[in-house]
């Protein structure tokens, strides 16, 4: 570092706090290519607003203080006036903090605009008032937190319409991803690019502390897949369950339990590319009539591309870290093999072979009352295991691949709650 500092001019020196390609992240950087839009998509504190702000000044300022840049008529569009204002312009991350001294743009309040010394524009829209964007033109666009925009297909709409001007506009979205059909609708096109880091990728500038207490909180949990990692975490249309619902069934701590299944859905072949094998435990707190029984969902120990050996090693793994009862097993695909290759790792093993005689929406949608009747809880970790059924609608499943996590985990409710056998009869209580 010392060697490379000494070999740098005077002038070089007073530059490189202001070259961010020095410094970036390589996130924060622009991809290279042809496209119209830039999403760059991160959890919360992920340098989001510092990569927006120096794309802008990449785009306006030219080789000197007042030399024209590639584009000279910026929209900034923020949810309100005032957030774009304090974040987008004044922010720590801002234009403002980002510019050097002798290319630094003048706040004109009274207009809602900064102008940089080369006579370059960059004007303010609040997502309040789509409406506004009728009529102004613009060679390039900065869009902050779209995702959380009430108006966002109106205010995007109109957007489009005045980024005209140039050879080629472009436009930079920043935004923490939430399910929102706009954002969905960007990611699509062809001529979007896509960038994407979680919060921890910034941890050199934020506080040790907050790092600690948000993955504390929220780490393994769905809405911490959505804020933390900055990831698009999608509900179907007509889901069976939603993140909203699922985050209401999260708990941190289980009470003891009167019985503990695993159950499995095998995969169909045993190779690299074959199915995931669903692998899910869950226990049941049965007291009372069966309609107060409620159930806890433990964890996801699914595993890809498994050998028989390998998931019925993985199954019955599961089983003895949280000492289960029995493990239940779909064997609609393998019949009695399934049993003979479990009873190959472990002989002595409590089992029950379950067949589907119906489809698979049709055997979700009474385990996905239970959740509606609050009588499901999930742990922290299950992070897979939720997106698959927020995939899962009463016309089937949405996602890729087939289903397997949701799967086993309608066998182990059905097994723990609706077709409970002799569970109602001889409670063990157990505590994990």
């Amino acid at each position: 570092m010392d060697e490379f500092l000494g070999g740098l001019s005077e002038g070089a020196l007073l530059a490189l706090p202001w070259l961010f390609e020095f410094w970036a992240l390589p996130h924060q950087l622009p991809p290279e290519g042809a496209w119209k839009t830039w999403v760059i998509m991160g959890g919360r504190g992920a340098g989001k607003t510092r990569a927006g702000a120096e794309w802008v000044r990449a785009e306006v300022e030219g080789a000197g203080p007042l030399d024209a840049g590639r584009s000279r008529r910026v929209a900034l569009v923020g949810e309100t006036v005032d957030q774009a204002r304090e974040v987008m312009i004044f922010g720590e991350s801002g234009i403002l903090a980002c510019s050097p001294p002798d290319r630094r743009p003048e706040w004109q309040a009274g207009r809602k605009q900064l102008v940089w010394p080369n006579g370059a524009v960059g004007q303010v829209f609040s997502a309040h008032e789509p409406e506004s964007l009728r009529g102004p033109q613009f060679d390039a666009a900065w869009v902050d937190e779209l995702a959380k925009w009430k108006k966002g297909a109106e205010v995007w709409d109109m957007l489009q319409f005045a980024l005209r001007l140039g050879d080629h506009p472009r436009q930079v979205v920043t935004t923490t991803p939430q399910n929102v059909a706009v954002l969905k609708g960007i990611l699509r096109n062809p001529s979007t690019v896509v960038t994407h880091a979680p919060t921890e990728a910034n941890r050199a500038y934020l506080a040790a502390s907050f790092l600690e207490e948000v993955k504390g909180r929220y780490g393994g949990t769905r809405l911490g897949r959505q804020e933390l990692e900055g990831l698009l975490l999608e509900d179907a249309e007509g889901a069976l369950w939603t993140a909203r619902g699922l985050e209401a069934a999260r708990v941190e701590d289980v009470p003891a339990l009167t019985r503990i299944v695993v159950a499995v859905d095998p995969p169909v072949t045993g190779h690299g590319a074959s199915d995931e094998c669903g692998i899910v435990v869950a226990g049941v707190v049965a007291e009372g009539p069966v309609q107060g029984w409620k159930a806890y969902v433990l964890e996801d120990a699914s595993v890809q591309g498994a050998t028989p050996d390998g998931w019925a090693r993985a199954a019955v793994s599961a089983m003895e870290r949280h000492g289960a009862d029995r493990l239940v097993a779909e064997v609609n695909q393998g019949g009695d093999l399934v049993e003979a290759v479990v009873r190959q790792v472990r002989g002595n093993v409590a089992y029950r072979g379950v067949r589907a005689s119906r489809g698979k929406v049709a055997r979700a949608e009474p385990v996905a009352a239970l959740y509606e009747q609050g009588r499901v809880h999930h742990v922290r970790g299950l992070g897979r295991l939720e997106d698959q059924m927020c995939q899962m609608t009463a016309t089937g499943f949405e996602g890729k691949g087939s289903p397997d996590r949701v799967d086993a985990l309608v066998w182990a409710l059905t097994a723990l709650i609706i077709e409970p056998g002799d569970a109602a009869r001889k409670p063990q209580v157990r505590s994990l």
